[in-house]
C-alpha cells in the first residue's frame, strides 16, 4: 500500500472477502483524531520543510553534497504531505472523492514517489558521510557527481511509482453514492486471486525497495562509520567538528525514520500475509490491523515533519540561518562554513 492510501486502507481492509465473516464497528475508528492528526501534520510539515528548503537555496556558497541532499530531503517530505488536505477531505466525506479520476491517479504518484525519494536520499546521505568519513572521499561526492546522483534517485523513485499511474483509479458504489480512489487490477486481470497476489507484490517491493533494503544500506553504513570512529577517535582534530556535527545530526534523522516507519510497514505486511491465508487469522486479529493502521500511518506521516526541527535542534549553524530566514534579516557578514 502506498503511503497516499493510508486515510481510506482501513475500509478496503474492511470490505474484502476475507473479513466478510466479521463484524468490524465503524465508531471505534475516530475520523476526527485521524483527521486532526493529518492536518497536524500538514502544517508543521509545510512551515518546517519550507524553511529548509529556502534556507539551502538561500546559502551563499557552494553547497555542500550533505546540504543538497538534505534539501531534497525537504523537497519530497513536502511532496510527501501536501496531499494530506484532500486525504483529510476523502475521509470526512464518509471516503468518497468528488476530485476525479485525473487527481486521484496524481496524488497517488507523488505520495509514492515522495516516499521512495525520502528514503534513497536518506541512503545517499549515509553512503556520503561513509565516504566523506571512512574513506576521506567527500570531493568525489561534488559537483556533477552529486547532482547526477540526485537526479538518478528522483529517476528512479518515478520510475517505481508507476502503477499508481496504472492501477489507481475512482470506483463509484452505487447503493451508497460514494466513489472511491483506490487501486484496482480489473484492467489486466478478472481473478480475484491473481488481484490479491498483484496487491501483495505491489505491498512486498515497496516494503522491500522503499524501506528494507535502504535501511540495511544505512545500518552498514553507520556500522562501518562507527567502528572508523572507535579505531582514530584520539587521531582526530578539533577542526573535524563540524563533521561529527552533521554525522550526529544525520544519524538522528536515520533513527527517526527508522521508528516512525518500522510500525507501518509492521502492521501493512501483516494485513497483506492474512490477506492471502497464508496463516490462520482471527477475526480479533483483523480488528486489530484495522484498528492501528490508521495510527501507524499517522506515526510514518509524523517522519516528514520532523527532519526540519531535527537540524535545528542538533544543528546550531543550520538553525541560525533558518532564524534569520525567518526573520527576514540578511547576514551582516559573511556566513560561515557548514
Amino acid at each position: 500500500m502506498e503511503p497516499s492510501e493510508t486515510p481510506d486502507e482501513y475500509y478496503y481492509y474492511e470490505e474484502t472477502e476475507n473479513n466478510t465473516m466479521c463484524d468490524y464497528t465503524r465508531g471505534t475508528l475516530s475520523r476526527p483524531l485521524i483527521s486532526v492528526f493529518f492536518m497536524l501534520i500538514f502544517i508543521l510539515s509545510l512551515f518546517g520543510n519550507s524553511v529548509v528548503i529556502s534556507t539551502v537555496w538561500r546559502a551563499q556558497r557552494k553547497r555542500r553534497a550533505a546540504f543538497l541532499y538534505i534539501g531534497n530531503l525537504a523537497l519530497a517530505d513536502l511532496a510527501l504531505t501536501v496531499s494530506l488536505p484532500l486525504w483529510v477531505l476523502y475521509t470526512a466525506m464518509d471516503n468518497h472523492w468528488p476530485f476525479g479520476m485525473a487527481l486521484c491517479k496524481i496524488i497517488s504518484y507523488v505520495d509514492l514517489l515522495s516516499m521512495y525519494a525520502s528514503v534513497f536520499l536518506l541512503t545517499c546521505l549515509s553512503f556520503d558521510r561513509y565516504l566523506a568519513i571512512v574513506h576521506s572521499l567527500s570531493l568525489l561526492c561534488t559537483g556533477s557527481h552529486i547532482y547526477a546522483s540526485i537526479a538518478a534517485v528522483w529517476m528512479l523513485s518515478g520510475l517505481l511509482s508507476t502503477p499508481a499511474l496504472v492501477f489507481r483509479t475512482t470506483l463509484d458504489e452505487l447503493s451508497s453514492n460514494r466513489t472511491f480512489c483506490r487501486l484496482d487490477f480489473r484492467s489486466v486481470t478478472t481473478s480475484e486471486h491473481q488481484a490479491s497476489l498483484l496487491y501483495a507484490g505491489l505491498s512486498f517491493s515497496l516494503s522491500t525497495l522503499g524501506f528494507l533494503l535502504p535501511l540495511l544500506a544505512m545500518v552498514v553504513c553507520y556500522g562501518l562509520i562507527g567502528c572508523t570512529v572507535i579505531r582514530h577517535f584520539n587521531t582526530y582534530r578539533k577542526g573535524d567538528q563540524r563533521k561529527w556535527q552533521l554525522l550526529k545530526v544525520i544519524t538522528t534523522v536515520v533513527v527517526v525514520f527508522a521508528v516512525c516507519w518500522i510500525p507501518h510497514h509492521v502492521v501493512r505486511t501483516m494485513g497483506t500475509l492474512s490477506d492471502l491465508n497464508l496463516f490462520p487469522v482471527t477475526c480479533a486479529f483483523q480488528r486489530s490491523l484495522l484498528l492501528a493502521y490508521p495510527y501507524t500511518a499517522c506515526l510514518a506521516y509524523i517522519n516528514s515533519c520532523l527532519n526540519p526541527f531535527l537540524y535545528a535542534f542538533l544543528d546550531l549553524r543550520f538553525r541560525s540561518r533558518c532564524l534569520h530566514l525567518l526573520q527576514l534579516k540578511k547576514y551582516c557578514q559573511k556566513p560561515t562554513r557548514v
